[in-house]
Protein backbone atom coordinates (compact mmCIF):
# COMPACT_ATOMS: atom_id res chain seq x y z
CA UNK A 1 0.00 0.00 0.00
CA UNK A 2 1.07 3.16 -1.21
CA UNK A 3 3.86 2.43 -3.43
CA UNK A 4 4.59 3.93 -6.71
CA UNK A 5 4.77 1.87 -8.61
CA UNK A 6 2.31 -1.18 -7.17
CA UNK A 7 4.02 -4.56 -5.99
CA UNK A 8 1.19 -5.79 -9.23
CA UNK A 9 2.08 -3.15 -11.85
CA UNK A 10 3.34 -4.41 -15.28
CA UNK A 11 4.06 -4.37 -18.96
CA UNK A 12 2.61 -7.37 -20.65
CA UNK A 13 0.82 -7.81 -23.94
CA UNK A 14 -3.06 -6.82 -24.37
CA UNK A 15 -4.57 -8.87 -27.20
CA UNK A 16 -8.11 -7.31 -28.42
CA UNK A 17 -10.49 -8.64 -30.70
CA UNK A 18 -10.85 -6.66 -33.87
CA UNK A 19 -14.82 -7.20 -34.08
CA UNK A 20 -17.81 -7.85 -31.34
CA UNK A 21 -16.65 -10.88 -28.84
CA UNK A 22 -19.39 -12.38 -27.01
CA UNK A 23 -17.08 -14.17 -24.53
CA UNK A 24 -16.26 -17.54 -23.68
CA UNK A 25 -18.31 -20.20 -24.26
CA UNK A 26 -20.28 -20.94 -20.61
CA UNK A 27 -20.71 -24.51 -21.55
CA UNK A 28 -17.00 -25.14 -22.47
CA UNK A 29 -15.66 -24.49 -19.18
CA UNK A 30 -13.26 -22.03 -17.34
CA UNK A 31 -10.28 -21.94 -19.44
CA UNK A 32 -6.71 -22.69 -18.25
CA UNK A 33 -8.37 -25.21 -15.85
CA UNK A 34 -5.91 -27.74 -16.95
CA UNK A 35 -6.10 -30.18 -14.20
CA UNK A 36 -2.59 -30.48 -11.92
CA UNK A 37 -1.79 -26.91 -12.46
CA UNK A 38 -2.20 -24.26 -9.77
CA UNK A 39 -3.95 -21.11 -10.37
CA UNK A 40 -3.75 -18.07 -8.07
CA UNK A 41 -7.05 -15.97 -7.72
CA UNK A 42 -6.11 -12.43 -7.68
CA UNK A 43 -9.29 -9.89 -6.08
CA UNK A 44 -9.73 -6.19 -6.59
CA UNK A 45 -12.20 -3.70 -5.66
CA UNK A 46 -12.85 -0.52 -7.26
CA UNK A 47 -10.29 0.82 -5.48
CA UNK A 48 -7.53 -1.56 -4.42
CA UNK A 49 -6.54 -5.30 -4.01
CA UNK A 50 -8.19 -7.20 -1.26
CA UNK A 51 -6.25 -9.90 -1.30
CA UNK A 52 -6.06 -13.55 -3.14
CA UNK A 53 -5.83 -17.13 -2.85
CA UNK A 54 -3.95 -20.19 -4.52
CA UNK A 55 -5.84 -23.74 -5.53
CA UNK A 56 -4.27 -26.44 -7.11
CA UNK A 57 -6.59 -28.18 -9.87
CA UNK A 58 -7.46 -31.52 -9.50
CA UNK A 59 -6.09 -33.93 -11.50
CA UNK A 60 -9.46 -35.38 -12.60
CA UNK A 61 -11.04 -33.42 -15.20
CA UNK A 62 -14.58 -34.01 -14.26
CA UNK A 63 -13.23 -32.12 -10.80
CA UNK A 64 -11.21 -28.97 -12.58
CA UNK A 65 -14.30 -27.24 -13.32
CA UNK A 66 -15.89 -27.48 -10.30
CA UNK A 67 -12.37 -26.86 -8.28
CA UNK A 68 -11.92 -23.44 -10.41
CA UNK A 69 -16.24 -22.82 -9.72
CA UNK A 70 -15.32 -22.84 -6.40
CA UNK A 71 -12.63 -20.85 -5.76
CA UNK A 72 -14.49 -17.89 -7.94
CA UNK A 73 -17.25 -18.06 -6.13
CA UNK A 74 -15.01 -17.63 -2.88
CA UNK A 75 -13.01 -15.00 -4.43
CA UNK A 76 -16.47 -12.38 -4.57
CA UNK A 77 -17.17 -12.58 -0.31
CA UNK A 78 -18.77 -9.18 -0.38
CA UNK A 79 -19.93 -6.36 -3.04
CA UNK A 80 -16.96 -4.59 -2.96
CA UNK A 81 -14.99 -7.24 -4.67
CA UNK A 82 -15.51 -5.84 -8.63
CA UNK A 83 -13.22 -8.33 -10.19
CA UNK A 84 -11.03 -11.54 -9.88
CA UNK A 85 -8.05 -11.85 -12.31
CA UNK A 86 -6.71 -15.63 -12.24
CA UNK A 87 -3.01 -16.26 -12.63
CA UNK A 88 -0.57 -19.49 -12.96
CA UNK A 89 1.13 -19.96 -9.96
CA UNK A 90 4.56 -20.55 -11.64
CA UNK A 91 5.29 -18.09 -13.69
CA UNK A 92 2.53 -14.94 -12.59
CA UNK A 93 1.13 -15.20 -16.05
CA UNK A 94 -2.36 -13.10 -16.24
CA UNK A 95 -4.51 -15.72 -17.79
CA UNK A 96 -8.25 -14.27 -17.69
CA UNK A 97 -10.63 -11.79 -15.39
CA UNK A 98 -14.11 -12.51 -14.03
CA UNK A 99 -16.16 -9.91 -13.56
CA UNK A 100 -19.06 -9.99 -10.50
CA UNK A 101 -22.20 -10.57 -12.95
Amino acid sequence: MGAEPGAHDEAVPVFLHTGPCEGPDPAAGHPFAETGALRAFRRYTGEDRSGWGIIRVPDDPARAQEAVDQALRAAFPSPEVALVHVRAVECGCFLYEVRRP
